[in-house]
């Protein structure tokens, strides 16, 4: 790969191209995930995709898709942690381009696209985030697309945005002094639509790094990771390359597309609705139960890690439905607030 192109370029071949970041590397080897840091993440989200099939009526077939599935593990958490007869009416499915690992169990679909006609609850948790996209810059003769060169990560100012890309930053990542930088979203947008859009009934969660039009990083949010930390951007193959995801503006695209009911919050309130409250266990139960009070400080630790505001607990969750309402389960209780 050589000379300079868009970054949208630059990361398509870096993440997912032939020799690509997700078509060689296992994602957990460089970067800690909530799926990774508690298998209560899991049975979490296996109580919100209880709260769906309720509200679908308890249908015989069940689907659960997890979008950027990386191995599977959250699939194979969501199905240990479910209820037998749940459990034996999901059809769950990973969306991923990665090649299937042997240990993934049969049961569990495999497949490099979006299904269609889903019924029950879809997952996207830290996939909006990789989404390849373009970088604009203000400069002195208006907003211009960054180019990159691969092989470095150095850059130069490139060609003037379409008027499709103008009109989104406008809207969401409006650039006011020069130096100023935006990620441009659109593509995250119309992933976001396409899922929406194959929705039949139920519920769709992205989970992510995130901000909102209030809240925009003036330099943008382009980072690297590689072996667990944070490394420069350069997309050269050698490294994961995200940047952070304008939630709002998927928001208003899911609608777009059709979603009857929207929710967006943190995670921090998303999981704690759903009963991780990070509470440390009474010390009276040290005395009477000590093994039981080990595993009750070990889930509130874990509980805790999750719902950090300053870590996991400070992503956005965008929660979007179709046919049915919004999950009484993600309402936060005010007690916990």
């Amino acid at each position: 790969m050589a000379g300079w192109v868009t970054w949208r370029t630059a990361m398509e071949r870096a993440l997912y191209g032939t020799d690509g970041f997700y078509r060689r590397e296992r994602p957990a080897a460089h970067f800690r995930t909530s799926v990774h840091a508690s298998a209560r993440f899991a049975a979490a989200l296996g109580r919100l995709l209880a709260e769906v099939d309720a509200a679908l009526g308890h249908p015989q077939r069940l689907d659960l898709v997890d979008v950027g599935a990386g191995r599977a593990e959250l699939l194979v958490n969501i199905l240990r942690s479910a209820e037998p007869e749940l459990a034996e009416r999901l059809v769950p499915v990973a969306v991923e381009i990665a090649p299937r690992p042997a240990d993934v169990p049969g049961r569990i679909g495999w497949r490099s696209d979006l299904p269609h006609g889903v019924r029950g609850l879809v997952i996207a948790n830290e996939w909006l985030d990789n989404i390849a996209l373009d970088v604009v810059e203000l400069t002195p003769a208006g907003p211009r697309i960054m180019l990159v060169d691969p092989a470095t990560g150095d850059e130069r100012a490139g060609p003037e945005p379409d008027p499709d890309d103008l009109d989104w930053l406008e809207r969401w990542w409006p650039l006011r002094e020069t130096g100023d930088r935006a990620e441009l979203g659109s593509p995250r947008c119309r992933a976001w639509s396409a899922v929406i859009g194959r929705l039949d009934r139920g519920l769709a969660v992205a989970i992510d790094y995130s901000h909102t039009r209030a809240t925009r990083p003036v330099y943008g949010t382009l980072t690297g990771y590689r072996d667990g930390a944070t490394v420069p951007a350069v997309p050269d193959g050698s490294c994961d390359v995200t940047a952070h995801v304008a939630l709002d503006a998927c928001t208003a695209a899911g609608e777009r597309a059709g979603a009857s009911g929207t929710l967006l919050t943190t995670q921090r309130d998303a999981l704690r609705a759903l009963g991780l409250s990070g509470a440390r266990p009474p010390i009276d139960l040290a005395h009477r139960d000590p093994r039981g009070y080990l595993q009750a400080l070990c889930s509130a630790g874990e509980d805790a890690e999750l719902t950090d505001p300053g870590g996991l607990g400070g992503f956005g969750w965008l929660a979007q439905t179709v046919g049915i309402p919004v999950p009484a389960a993600l309402a936060p209780s005010p007690a916990l607030n």
